[in-house]
């Protein structure tokens, strides 16, 4: 299996706050894996990085066999690697199918305006949004807006999407529908590196887990070895020992 993602030795600071120190990740072609780890590990700071928006001060990104380490985010995402974010934003006045157009004509395959608003509605029906094609993205309930900032960044046709929290504000029966459209994702053959809080959620969709702590990596491995790994369960609990320069970025 070949990497889509290489993530080797990249470390940021902020000030004097080591966000992420020398982190080295992979992601495989096809893998859904989970990025997890208490509030102020370095997780957000690490999709940041990922997909342009800051800088690595050391190491470097590779994706599918291209250096991306500081490129901006509309080149990254022109490559085939699209976000979800944990804040949607989506454009309140644009029809759903509008929203989704957007992601289609500046995604991977530049898609001209008619074929972008034919994939639009293909994502849009495979996320449960097809019946409210034609709502101004602003009257969406919590539920909807989630779905809608996935189906943007899937309209994007990429080859890995980046997930930041999808489930949280969602009640236990819209929890269920996102994993199983989040499954449905992955048999498109797209990869998938996912951070979420849902604990029982990632611990069902993840082949792999990696878990930071204070911006570094603490384990690794399957979901069951990593619910075993007693640094883990420590660092959970809250009595990790803090090092001398540990911020709280997340």
């Amino acid at each position: 299996m070949s990497a889509v993602l290489e993530v080797e030795a990249v470390s940021k600071r902020f000030g004097g706050v080591a966000a992420v120190r020398d982190l080295s990740l992979r992601v495989e072609e096809g893998e859904i894996l989970g990025l997890i780890g208490p509030n102020g590990a370095g997780k957000s700071t690490v999709f940041n990085l990922i997909n342009g928006v800051y800088a690595p001060d050391r190491g470097r990104i590779v994706f599918r066999g291209t250096d991306i380490t500081g490129a901006p985010p509309y080149r990254i995402a022109r490559l085939g690697l699209a976000r979800a974010h944990q804040i949607v934003q989506p454009l309140a006045g644009l029809s759903v199918l509008d929203n989704c157009t957007v992601g289609a004509c500046f995604g991977r395959e530049d898609l001209p305006l008619e074929e972008a608003r034919a994939a639009a509605r293909e994502v849009a029906a495979e996320v449960g949004l097809g019946t409210q094609i034609d709502m101004p993205a602003g009257q969406l309930t919590t539920a909807g807006k989630k779905r809608l900032e996935l189906a943007r960044a899937l309209s994007a046709r990429p080859h890995l999407l980046l997930l930041d929290e999808v489930l949280a504000g969602l009640n236990p029966s819209e929890v269920e529908q996102m994993i199983d459209i989040v499954r449905g994702i992955r048999k498109r053959g797209v990869a998938i590196l996912i951070i979420e809080h849902v604990m029982r959620a990632i611990m069902s969709l993840s082949d792999r887990i990696v878990v930071l702590n204070l911006g570094s990596m603490l384990a690794q491995g399957s979901p069951s070895e990593v619910a075993a790994d007693p640094q883990v369960i420590t660092a959970y609990l809250g009595v990790a020992e803090p090092t001398q320069d540990a911020g709280h970025v997340s």
